[in-house]
């Protein structure tokens, strides 16, 4: 169904994993999406290597209108000619900013199981630079074209890992920054009617972050705790994502989320939509995950668990450690 035609959307980091995901689903909605990305064609050899080409060819192959735009988002200047190109060529018309642009992966990857202090304080930059700042920065530009309509949603792309400690330091300090960015935003956006929301997939199987499974796996690194990553329990595509933020930018009640954290499986499940290969993953407060993690024999009869979510305060008394007062 095509219920975002005539809609114009942008997703920061779409050269791969779940921004090629959300802009194919965004595509699939009828939208017109541009996209960005470091590399144009995909000149390497990498395994897991992606390219604004690919995506643009992946998009088309589901009958979207895709445009590629080449910016390296640690770059504020490409940032301003992005939004300058689409002010000229939608004659001011951005309905929909997604920021995912991130080049923390690799960064996380070599860091993960050792402690903070054993690397540069470059490390945060790695992790937060293109993945914090860069959101801030690109909705500064996004804003300025939404309010002016008032009408808008801008959604940043965050993480379980903000409440609760997962991967490293910084990972955890970034993703929880994301969260009040999108919130604080959404105060200061709110009377002209943009919105602004936290957007939380659940463990996302992408190039980069299955091969990091797969190396978990084969280096036996992997913490008992954590063992459903090298499992792949419960994990969801990329497309989702897309499939889920392209239902929940064109609800007519949208303002009533803003400001607030979005569950990628719970809506989902509310919107009655389904991923890739048909499947419809649990969220991660979900009985339904949380005690198949906590007793790992249950994975196999998980069906048989009830879908019930866990309230937030339970959560916060046992298992998050996000901060307590």
């Amino acid at each position: 169904m095509k219920h975002l035609q005539g809609k114009v959307a942008l997703v920061t980091g779409a050269t791969r994993g779940i921004g090629r995901g959300i802009a194919i689903g965004l595509a699939e909605a009828g939208a017109t999406v541009y996209v960005t990305g470091r590399s144009l064609n995909n000149s390497s050899s990498d395994a897991v290597s992606g390219s604004l080409s690919e995506t643009q060819s992946a998009i088309e192959q589901v009958g979207g209108v895709c445009i590629p735009v080449q910016v390296d988002h640690s770059d504020d200047e490409q940032v301003r000619l992005l939004f300058e190109r689409i002010q000229d060529e939608q004659n001011g018309q951005l309905d929909l900013l997604v920021n995912n642009a991130y080049s923390g992966v690799q960064a996380i990857k070599d860091a993960y199981g050792q402690p903070f202090w054993d690397f540069e304080p470059s490390l945060w930059d790695a992790i937060n630079n293109v993945g914090l700042r860069s959101h801030y920065v690109a909705s500064i530009f996004a804003a300025r074209m939404m309010t002016k309509r008032n009408s808008g949603l801008i959604c940043t792309i965050s993480s379980w890992g903000s409440i609760s400690y997962f991967f490293n330091i910084a990972y955890g300090a970034g993703k929880a920054a994301c969260d009040r960015l999108a919130a604080d935003m959404a105060v200061e956006l709110k009377p002209y009617n943009v919105a602004s929301v936290s957007i939380w997939p659940g463990i996302v199987g992408t190039e980069l972050f299955s091969r990091f499974a797969s190396e978990m796996n084969q280096t036996n690194a992997t913490e008992k705790n954590n063992s459903f990553i090298s499992d792949r329990y419960n994990w969801e595509t990329p497309l989702l994502t897309g499939r889920v933020i392209a239902a929940l930018a064109c609800q007519p009640n949208l303002m009533r989320r803003t400001g607030r954290v979005q569950i990628v499986a719970e809506l989902a499940k509310q919107y009655g939509i389904v991923d890739e290969n048909g499947n419809r993953p649990t969220s991660l407060r979900s009985l339904r995950f949380v005690l198949p993690v906590a007793l790992p024999v249950l994975r196999k009869y998980s069906w048989l668990i009830p879908d019930i979510k866990v309230p937030w305060s339970l959560l916060l008394l046992s298992a998050l450690s996000s901060p307590k007062i």
